[in-house]
């Protein structure tokens, strides 16, 4: 998601990317706070102070186990972005049981694409030349193309024209080592995981933690795979029939930036559906391909997002949607963005807060390296302040002890 470019947020969507302070992340100098090293070390939730909040999630919801509906979950909800991606690669299972190790609600455990004979795999966009050491395999070179991915001309290596024996073949990287050069580490650690070995993840630490592990895939560009043969929506219906997690009941929260493709899943299963919302001035790209003219500014407004109820329960949007920064990229007076989704019933999840300077509002940073803490417990604090019910996060940790200093002060 990203209204900030491809490094911003979840990922580039619309017609347009709003410009915004998380561009130009060329930095390389090193400047970790001593809580990346106790995380990058693997320290569970009671190592950075947890246990605190893991009690006051129990009092306040009984044994902690969150098996009802998406309405159970604790609030402020912390879902790990991608795993726990500040400490691990994205998207792979070394990064999810991280964030889970770590203590988050929710993990956002599949940014789902196809391989070319069908399967579901878990990368942040479809091009994988960025997150995995496919450059590095001489027998893909004449796989690299370019292709027009919502309307954008992109070039390198793309699931759809791998099968997935030969993806199996690849190892994940790190995404953006200029900001994260701990996390090359583990470069070439881990594989890309499909959905179906996500969900028996999550069902094996289900039972061995005795109670639901929750998880929020995304939907990526169904619209663009639509048209070459490669439906999402049914397939992600189908595995999750398959593995019985179709129901309204079950931990899997599904998500899109399109809102056919989430009005399309709401037909297919019984699932909590987010519609993800990127920057105002930009429009969904389902909305491009069948003309319809609203934006994103359009579907925030009231009317907007009483349609998006109609069959959604929550949204997800940008912070910027919930508070704007001016063009020092400060932050600015709060939208009724909450008030206005709540009056419809609807839950808010934005993204994505993350700990390192050109992430954060530019108020909220600490020196110049690109890869040094800021004062994320500050912009943690001031967005919960808003009313919000959840945020995603790149550090799970941080925003559970943010989490926890903003319950004892409330």
């Amino acid at each position: 998601m990203s209204t900030q470019g491809t490094y911003g947020t979840h990922g580039t969507h619309g017609t347009q990317a709003a410009q915004g302070s998380n561009d130009g992340l060329n930095g390389t100098s090193p400047g970790r706070r001593a809580l990346l090293g106790a995380a990058v070390l693997g320290a569970g939730a009671a190592v950075l102070g947890l246990p605190g909040t893991a009690r006051a999630d129990e009092k306040k919801h009984g044994s902690g186990d969150y098996s009802g509906d998406y309405k159970s979950l604790p609030k402020p909800t912390i879902i790990g972005h991608r795993g726990a991606s500040g400490y691990r690669p994205e998207h792979t299972l070394g990064s999810y049981q991280l964030a889970l190790d770590l203590g988050a609600h929710i993990i956002e455990a599949g940014d789902l694409v196809p391989t070319r004979d069908g399967h579901l795999v878990c990368r942040h966009e479809p091009e994988i030349g960025g997150t995995t050491d496919v450059a590095a395999h001489p027998e893909f070179a004449d796989r690299r193309t370019t292709k027009l991915l919502d309307g954008v001309s992109t070039t390198g290596w793309f699931t759809e024209d791998f099968t997935l024996a030969e993806l199996k073949t690849l190892r994940a990287k790190e995404r953006v080592p200029a900001n994260r050069p701990h996390n090359t580490l583990y470069d070439g650690r881990w594989e890309i995981p499909t959905f179906e070995e996500v969900l028996r993840w999550r069902a094996e630490q289900s039972r061995k933690r005795g109670k639901q592990v929750w998880i929020y895939p995304e939907l990526k560009h169904p619209t663009y795979f639509r048209k070459l043969g490669l439906g999402l929506e049914e397939r992600v219906a189908r595995v999750l029939r398959k593995h019985g997690l179709d129901k309204k009941n079950s931990p899997v929260i599904l998500q899109s930036f399109e809102p056919t493709s989430i009005q399309r899943m709401n037909k297919l299963v019984g699932n909590p559906l987010a519609v993800l919302l990127s920057a105002a001035n930009t429009r969904p790209w389902d909305f491009v391909e069948t003309g319809d003219p609203r934006t994103t500014a359009d579907l925030v407004k009231p009317a907007g997002l009483r349609w998006i109820a109609s069959y959604a329960q929550g949204i997800g949007p940008t912070l910027d949607l919930i508070i704007p920064k001016d063009t020092a990229g400060n932050l600015t007076t709060p939208t009724t963005l909450v008030r206005d989704a709540h009056a419809e019933g609807l839950i808010l999840h934005p993204y994505t807060m993350r700990n390192e300077n050109p992430f954060l509002p530019t108020n909220f940073r600490k020196g110049t390296d690109a890869d040094a803490y800021g004062d994320a417990f500050g912009a943690f604090a001031t967005y919960f302040a808003t009313g919000i019910d959840g945020v995603f996060t790149d550090n799970p940790d941080t925003g559970l002890l943010a989490r926890e200093d903003f319950l004892r002060k409330s």
